[in-house]
């Protein structure tokens, strides 16, 4: 087919087209372009407006959690700088500041071994919220970082108890 017999072929059928469209009665008409202005009105809801009305419905949700995660972003910022600000300490500091938090928070469940830059902590039935806050503890105090951590928990009537060894990286001599 040469694209004229193209042309020719649409210009019959819109020819045919408008033939039927004229055969129908008034009351049809009106009902098909009823029928037609219903299919694009439900188009244009779908394709444009609904999404749209979607993200302003969640917008002020997506709003208040990324309000909230920049707010723990402009938190940690602060620790870390807090952190770079610090003196150094020597490497007894270090050790006197890890035996003293693990007194304090720890008490009888651990026992601590210094070897060189790395201190092993061995835990014997700690609490949990106490092995958390003798964590936070030593970073920020002796300034000891988790190296290897070997540990198992327990659930007991007075809450979850862990057991096992932390080697704790310390600054160096």
């Amino acid at each position: 087919m040469s694209p004229r017999s193209d042309r020719i072929d649409s210009s019959d059928r819109f020819a045919a087209l408008q033939a039927r469209w004229s055969g129908l009665a008034a009351r049809e008409r009106a009902w098909l372009v009823a029928a037609l202005v219903l299919v694009l009105a439900g188009l244009l809801w779908q394709l444009m407006l609904a999404p749209s009305l979607k993200t302003l419905r969640t917008a002020t949700a997506q709003a208040a959690t990324l309000d909230a995660q920049l707010q723990r972003m402009r938190s940690l910022q602060a620790q870390a700088s807090a952190l770079q600000k610090q003196a150094p300490l020597t490497h007894d500091e270090a050790v006197r500041a890890l035996n003293l938090a693990t007194r304090q928070t720890l008490g009888g469940t651990a026992q601590v071994s210094v070897n060189a830059d790395r201190v092993s902590v061995t835990l014997q039935s700690a609490r949990a919220d106490a092995l958390a806050t003798w964590l936070a503890q030593v970073r920020l105090n002796a300034r000891a970082t988790p190296t290897e951590a070997r540990l198992t928990h327990v659930a007991t009537a007075g809450g979850v108890v862990w057991s096992g060894v932390l080697v704790m990286g310390l600054p160096a001599r």
